[in-house]
Protein backbone atom coordinates (compact mmCIF):
# COMPACT_ATOMS: atom_id res chain seq x y z
CA UNK A 1 0.00 0.00 0.00
CA UNK A 2 1.09 3.71 -0.74
CA UNK A 3 1.38 6.23 1.88
CA UNK A 4 -1.45 8.54 1.14
CA UNK A 5 -5.19 9.36 2.09
CA UNK A 6 -7.45 10.70 -0.88
CA UNK A 7 -11.28 11.49 -0.69
CA UNK A 8 -14.31 10.15 -2.80
CA UNK A 9 -16.56 12.20 -4.92
CA UNK A 10 -19.58 11.23 -3.74
CA UNK A 11 -22.27 8.35 -2.31
CA UNK A 12 -20.66 5.35 -4.03
CA UNK A 13 -17.65 4.54 -5.78
CA UNK A 14 -17.31 5.16 -9.34
CA UNK A 15 -15.93 3.36 -11.63
CA UNK A 16 -12.86 5.25 -12.38
CA UNK A 17 -12.45 5.77 -8.28
CA UNK A 18 -12.33 1.64 -8.37
CA UNK A 19 -9.90 1.68 -10.47
CA UNK A 20 -7.83 3.77 -9.15
CA UNK A 21 -7.85 2.60 -5.59
CA UNK A 22 -6.92 -1.09 -7.06
CA UNK A 23 -3.92 1.13 -8.38
CA UNK A 24 -2.68 3.10 -5.80
CA UNK A 25 -3.62 1.34 -3.20
CA UNK A 26 -4.02 4.18 -0.64
CA UNK A 27 -3.46 3.26 3.20
CA UNK A 28 -6.50 4.92 4.01
CA UNK A 29 -9.90 6.73 2.49
CA UNK A 30 -11.38 9.85 4.36
CA UNK A 31 -14.84 10.86 3.94
CA UNK A 32 -16.52 14.54 3.66
CA UNK A 33 -20.57 15.86 3.99
CA UNK A 34 -20.50 14.90 -0.18
CA UNK A 35 -20.04 11.40 0.73
CA UNK A 36 -22.36 11.26 3.53
CA UNK A 37 -26.23 10.75 3.10
CA UNK A 38 -27.96 7.85 5.24
CA UNK A 39 -26.69 5.73 7.70
CA UNK A 40 -26.98 2.57 5.07
CA UNK A 41 -25.48 4.34 2.37
CA UNK A 42 -22.28 5.38 4.47
CA UNK A 43 -21.80 1.79 5.74
CA UNK A 44 -21.96 -0.11 2.04
CA UNK A 45 -20.09 2.91 1.09
CA UNK A 46 -17.16 1.81 3.62
CA UNK A 47 -18.01 -1.39 3.26
CA UNK A 48 -17.33 -0.82 -1.13
CA UNK A 49 -13.59 0.57 -0.07
CA UNK A 50 -12.68 -2.32 1.82
CA UNK A 51 -13.64 -4.31 -1.08
CA UNK A 52 -12.04 -2.94 -4.01
CA UNK A 53 -8.64 -2.36 -1.60
CA UNK A 54 -9.42 -6.45 -0.14
CA UNK A 55 -8.58 -5.03 3.26
CA UNK A 56 -9.46 -3.80 6.37
CA UNK A 57 -8.88 -0.47 4.86
CA UNK A 58 -8.68 2.68 7.82
CA UNK A 59 -11.65 5.32 6.87
CA UNK A 60 -11.18 8.76 8.76
CA UNK A 61 -13.22 11.26 9.18
CA UNK A 62 -13.61 14.81 10.61
CA UNK A 63 -16.23 15.02 13.23
CA UNK A 64 -15.51 17.27 15.99
CA UNK A 65 -19.05 18.29 16.99
CA UNK A 66 -20.33 21.91 16.25
CA UNK A 67 -18.91 23.31 12.56
CA UNK A 68 -16.84 20.67 11.87
CA UNK A 69 -19.46 17.58 11.92
CA UNK A 70 -19.53 15.33 8.55
CA UNK A 71 -22.53 13.08 9.98
CA UNK A 72 -24.92 15.53 10.74
CA UNK A 73 -28.82 15.92 11.45
CA UNK A 74 -31.35 14.18 10.84
CA UNK A 75 -29.49 10.55 10.69
CA UNK A 76 -26.84 11.42 13.62
CA UNK A 77 -26.50 12.99 16.85
CA UNK A 78 -25.36 17.11 16.78
CA UNK A 79 -22.24 17.36 18.99
CA UNK A 80 -21.21 20.96 20.54
CA UNK A 81 -18.33 22.20 19.43
CA UNK A 82 -14.98 21.77 21.78
CA UNK A 83 -15.49 25.36 23.59
CA UNK A 84 -18.71 24.18 25.13
CA UNK A 85 -17.66 21.71 27.90
CA UNK A 86 -15.93 24.10 29.75
CA UNK A 87 -19.26 26.36 29.09
CA UNK A 88 -21.22 24.20 30.77
CA UNK A 89 -19.92 23.63 33.25
CA UNK A 90 -16.88 25.90 34.89
CA UNK A 91 -15.36 22.33 36.76
CA UNK A 92 -12.74 20.62 35.01
CA UNK A 93 -13.13 17.00 36.15
CA UNK A 94 -16.87 17.45 35.09
CA UNK A 95 -15.76 19.29 31.42
CA UNK A 96 -13.73 16.29 30.90
CA UNK A 97 -16.45 13.52 31.94
CA UNK A 98 -18.78 15.38 29.10
CA UNK A 99 -15.74 15.43 26.12
CA UNK A 100 -15.26 11.81 27.15
CA UNK A 101 -18.93 11.00 26.81
CA UNK A 102 -18.93 12.94 23.44
CA UNK A 103 -16.16 11.63 22.15
CA UNK A 104 -17.17 8.11 23.20
CA UNK A 105 -21.01 8.32 21.25
CA UNK A 106 -19.18 9.77 18.36
CA UNK A 107 -16.85 6.52 18.17
CA UNK A 108 -20.08 4.50 18.42
CA UNK A 109 -21.78 6.16 15.66
CA UNK A 110 -18.47 5.90 13.41
CA UNK A 111 -18.26 2.45 13.77
CA UNK A 112 -21.61 1.70 13.11
CA UNK A 113 -21.04 2.89 9.64
CA UNK A 114 -17.53 0.74 9.15
CA UNK A 115 -15.49 4.82 10.17
CA UNK A 116 -12.84 3.81 12.40
CA UNK A 117 -10.12 7.02 12.14
CA UNK A 118 -11.81 10.66 13.44
CA UNK A 119 -9.37 13.66 13.56
CA UNK A 120 -9.92 14.45 17.02
CA UNK A 121 -8.99 16.28 19.52
CA UNK A 122 -8.04 20.02 18.48
CA UNK A 123 -5.60 20.91 20.67
CA UNK A 124 -4.40 24.02 18.77
CA UNK A 125 -4.74 27.17 21.49
CA UNK A 126 -6.21 30.55 20.37
CA UNK A 127 -4.70 33.52 20.71
CA UNK A 128 -5.92 36.93 20.81
CA UNK A 129 -6.84 38.28 17.26
CA UNK A 130 -5.80 35.06 15.87
CA UNK A 131 -7.77 33.74 13.00
CA UNK A 132 -11.07 32.77 13.66
CA UNK A 133 -10.55 28.88 11.81
CA UNK A 134 -9.93 27.27 15.32
CA UNK A 135 -12.04 29.49 17.96
CA UNK A 136 -14.50 27.08 19.28
CA UNK A 137 -12.95 24.05 18.01
CA UNK A 138 -10.57 24.27 20.50
CA UNK A 139 -11.11 23.60 24.08
CA UNK A 140 -10.01 26.53 25.89
CA UNK A 141 -7.44 29.17 25.50
CA UNK A 142 -5.53 27.62 28.86
CA UNK A 143 -3.24 24.99 27.62
CA UNK A 144 -3.55 22.76 30.72
CA UNK A 145 -7.36 22.72 30.43
CA UNK A 146 -6.54 21.85 26.83
CA UNK A 147 -4.33 19.13 27.53
CA UNK A 148 -6.71 17.17 29.56
CA UNK A 149 -10.20 17.91 27.71
CA UNK A 150 -8.19 16.63 24.42
CA UNK A 151 -6.94 13.54 26.26
CA UNK A 152 -10.57 12.72 27.65
CA UNK A 153 -11.71 12.98 24.01
CA UNK A 154 -9.19 10.97 22.86
CA UNK A 155 -9.79 8.32 25.22
CA UNK A 156 -13.40 8.76 24.74
CA UNK A 157 -12.25 7.52 20.64
CA UNK A 158 -9.97 5.08 21.97
CA UNK A 159 -12.53 3.63 24.36
CA UNK A 160 -15.25 2.82 21.20
CA UNK A 161 -12.48 1.57 18.87
CA UNK A 162 -11.77 4.33 16.94
CA UNK A 163 -8.10 5.69 16.38
CA UNK A 164 -8.05 9.80 17.46
CA UNK A 165 -5.47 12.08 15.02
CA UNK A 166 -4.41 15.21 17.46
CA UNK A 167 -4.26 18.19 15.40
CA UNK A 168 -2.93 20.48 14.23
CA UNK A 169 1.21 19.69 15.49
CA UNK A 170 3.02 21.63 16.29
CA UNK A 171 0.06 24.33 16.87
CA UNK A 172 -2.71 26.14 14.59
CA UNK A 173 -3.80 28.88 17.49
CA UNK A 174 -1.61 31.42 16.77
CA UNK A 175 -2.10 31.97 12.78
CA UNK A 176 -3.55 34.90 11.71
CA UNK A 177 -4.94 33.50 8.29
CA UNK A 178 -6.92 30.50 7.50
CA UNK A 179 -4.40 27.79 5.72
CA UNK A 180 -7.01 26.86 3.63
CA UNK A 181 -6.83 29.77 2.02
CA UNK A 182 -3.44 31.55 2.55
CA UNK A 183 -0.22 30.40 4.09
CA UNK A 184 -0.21 31.51 7.79
CA UNK A 185 3.06 32.64 9.71
CA UNK A 186 3.65 32.76 13.09
CA UNK A 187 6.21 35.33 14.75
CA UNK A 188 6.35 33.87 17.87
CA UNK A 189 9.42 32.85 19.74
CA UNK A 190 10.42 29.47 20.07
CA UNK A 191 10.43 30.11 23.94
CA UNK A 192 7.09 31.49 23.75
CA UNK A 193 5.88 28.35 21.58
CA UNK A 194 7.19 25.93 23.92
CA UNK A 195 5.24 27.61 27.17
CA UNK A 196 2.00 27.55 25.26
CA UNK A 197 1.69 26.22 21.80
CA UNK A 198 3.43 22.74 22.32
CA UNK A 199 2.19 22.05 26.11
CA UNK A 200 -1.38 20.36 25.36
CA UNK A 201 0.36 18.37 22.35
CA UNK A 202 3.58 17.14 24.34
CA UNK A 203 1.00 16.40 27.21
CA UNK A 204 -0.46 13.74 24.67
CA UNK A 205 2.69 12.65 22.42
CA UNK A 206 1.72 9.10 23.05
CA UNK A 207 -1.83 9.35 20.93
CA UNK A 208 -1.45 7.14 17.85
CA UNK A 209 -1.93 9.86 14.93
CA UNK A 210 -1.23 13.47 14.39
CA UNK A 211 -1.48 15.83 11.41
CA UNK A 212 0.28 18.88 10.92
CA UNK A 213 -0.27 22.47 10.72
CA UNK A 214 0.64 24.15 6.92
CA UNK A 215 1.71 27.10 9.16
CA UNK A 216 5.09 28.83 9.33
CA UNK A 217 7.01 29.51 12.28
CA UNK A 218 9.32 32.01 11.83
CA UNK A 219 11.46 32.05 14.85
CA UNK A 220 12.14 27.95 13.91
CA UNK A 221 11.90 27.88 10.05
CA UNK A 222 11.10 30.86 8.31
CA UNK A 223 11.27 29.43 4.67
CA UNK A 224 8.60 26.39 4.68
CA UNK A 225 5.46 25.52 6.62
CA UNK A 226 5.61 23.02 9.14
CA UNK A 227 3.96 19.90 7.00
CA UNK A 228 7.11 20.45 4.85
CA UNK A 229 9.79 21.40 7.07
CA UNK A 230 12.32 18.98 8.40
CA UNK A 231 13.41 21.10 10.89
CA UNK A 232 10.02 21.35 12.29
CA UNK A 233 9.47 17.37 11.94
CA UNK A 234 12.79 16.16 13.26
CA UNK A 235 13.74 19.28 16.05
CA UNK A 236 9.99 20.27 17.26
CA UNK A 237 7.53 17.34 16.57
CA UNK A 238 9.38 14.50 17.58
CA UNK A 239 12.23 15.82 19.49
CA UNK A 240 11.05 18.78 21.10
CA UNK A 241 7.50 17.43 21.76
CA UNK A 242 8.31 13.96 21.43
CA UNK A 243 5.37 12.15 19.34
CA UNK A 244 6.44 9.14 18.31
CA UNK A 245 3.28 7.95 16.51
CA UNK A 246 1.85 7.90 12.60
CA UNK A 247 2.62 11.32 11.34
CA UNK A 248 -0.67 12.72 8.57
CA UNK A 249 -0.41 15.98 6.77
CA UNK A 250 -3.19 18.30 6.91
CA UNK A 251 -4.69 18.33 3.65
CA UNK A 252 -2.67 19.01 0.33
CA UNK A 253 -4.99 20.54 -1.50
CA UNK A 254 -5.48 23.49 0.93
CA UNK A 255 -4.28 27.09 -0.84
CA UNK A 256 -1.54 27.35 1.99
CA UNK A 257 0.81 24.95 0.12
CA UNK A 258 1.79 25.87 -3.42
CA UNK A 259 3.61 23.54 -6.06
CA UNK A 260 2.73 20.76 -8.19
CA UNK A 261 0.54 17.67 -6.16
CA UNK A 262 3.10 15.61 -7.11
CA UNK A 263 5.85 17.90 -5.60
CA UNK A 264 3.78 18.71 -2.57
CA UNK A 265 3.67 14.67 -1.24
CA UNK A 266 7.16 14.26 -2.08
CA UNK A 267 8.37 17.49 -0.13
CA UNK A 268 6.34 16.39 3.05
CA UNK A 269 7.37 12.89 2.89
CA UNK A 270 11.38 14.11 2.59
CA UNK A 271 10.08 16.44 5.05
CA UNK A 272 9.46 13.58 7.52
CA UNK A 273 5.83 13.30 6.96
CA UNK A 274 4.50 9.34 7.54
CA UNK A 275 1.76 9.87 5.34
CA UNK A 276 0.13 12.41 3.30
CA UNK A 277 -3.45 13.38 2.79
CA UNK A 278 -5.80 14.76 0.18
CA UNK A 279 -9.02 15.73 0.53
CA UNK A 280 -11.53 16.97 -2.24
CA UNK A 281 -11.99 14.30 -4.28
CA UNK A 282 -10.11 15.24 -7.66
CA UNK A 283 -9.03 11.97 -9.34
CA UNK A 284 -6.59 14.21 -10.87
CA UNK A 285 -4.96 15.75 -8.08
CA UNK A 286 -5.43 12.49 -6.16
CA UNK A 287 -3.28 10.48 -9.41
CA UNK A 288 -0.35 13.12 -8.51
CA UNK A 289 -0.53 13.02 -5.00
CA UNK A 290 0.17 8.74 -5.77
CA UNK A 291 2.83 9.81 -7.59
CA UNK A 292 4.52 11.55 -5.05
CA UNK A 293 3.54 9.25 -2.28
CA UNK A 294 5.94 6.25 -1.46
CA UNK A 295 5.00 2.38 -0.30
CA UNK A 296 4.22 2.70 3.05
CA UNK A 297 7.62 1.07 4.49
CA UNK A 298 10.31 0.81 7.28
CA UNK A 299 9.76 3.05 10.21
CA UNK A 300 6.24 4.56 8.87
CA UNK A 301 4.84 1.11 8.11
CA UNK A 302 5.36 0.06 12.57
CA UNK A 303 3.94 3.33 13.42
CA UNK A 304 0.83 3.36 10.86
CA UNK A 305 0.26 -0.87 12.20
CA UNK A 306 0.54 0.51 15.82
CA UNK A 307 -1.62 3.29 15.32
CA UNK A 308 -4.48 0.85 14.71
CA UNK A 309 -4.07 -1.30 17.61
CA UNK A 310 -7.00 0.62 19.39
CA UNK A 311 -9.56 -0.18 16.68
CA UNK A 312 -9.18 -3.56 17.51
CA UNK A 313 -10.69 -3.09 21.23
CA UNK A 314 -13.80 -2.12 22.27
CA UNK A 315 -15.00 -1.97 25.61
CA UNK A 316 -18.62 -2.27 26.72
CA UNK A 317 -21.08 0.91 26.91
CA UNK A 318 -24.60 1.49 27.33
CA UNK A 319 -25.34 3.73 24.32
CA UNK A 320 -28.72 4.80 26.32
CA UNK A 321 -27.58 5.73 29.18
CA UNK A 322 -24.42 7.61 28.11
CA UNK A 323 -26.43 9.99 25.78
CA UNK A 324 -29.13 11.03 28.61
CA UNK A 325 -26.42 12.12 31.31
CA UNK A 326 -24.63 13.75 27.86
CA UNK A 327 -27.81 15.43 26.65
CA UNK A 328 -28.72 15.98 30.56
CA UNK A 329 -25.57 18.34 30.85
CA UNK A 330 -26.54 20.80 27.57
CA UNK A 331 -29.90 21.34 28.63
CA UNK A 332 -30.84 24.77 28.57
CA UNK A 333 -27.49 25.36 27.43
Amino acid sequence: MRAFICGLKGHALEPEERSFLKETSPWGIILFRRNIETRDQVASLTSEIRQVLGRQTPILVDQEGGRVQRLTAPHWKSYPCAAKFLNVTPNLENAMRLAWLGARLMAYDLREVGIDVDCLPVLDIPTQGAHEIISDRAYARDCQQVKRLGRAAAEGLMTGGVAPVMKHIPGHGRALADSHLELPTVSASLAELESLDFVSFRANADLPMAMTAHVVYAAIDPEKPGTLSKTIIEEIIRKNIGFRGLLMTDDLSMKALSGDFRSRAEQAIAAGCDIVLHCNGDLEEARCVAEGAPLLRDKSAHRAERALDVITRIAPFDVSKALAEFDAAFLGS
